[in-house]
């Protein structure tokens, strides 16, 4: 059985940083201020997505070689 743990983690790491994304773009830019007017829930939900795409990426790249 030849199974890749990458795709599903880059999967939810994608999905998840997508949607926190979004919740960062629709959010008020007031309840930021606490953190000093940083929109962490942007910043964090990019790191997220992309760390995703790279597991979806490399584990799609293995996968084909096989």
């Amino acid at each position: 059985m030849n199974l890749d743990i990458r795709l599903p983690i880059g999967l939810m790491f994608a999905l998840f940083g997508a949607i926190l994304m979004v919740y960062g773009l629709a959010s008020d830019p007031a309840q930021y201020a606490r953190s000093l007017g940083i929109n962490m829930n942007l910043n964090w939900g990019g790191v997220m997505l992309v760390t995703g795409l790279i597991l979806l990426y490399f584990g799609r790249r293995a996968g084909s070689k096989a």
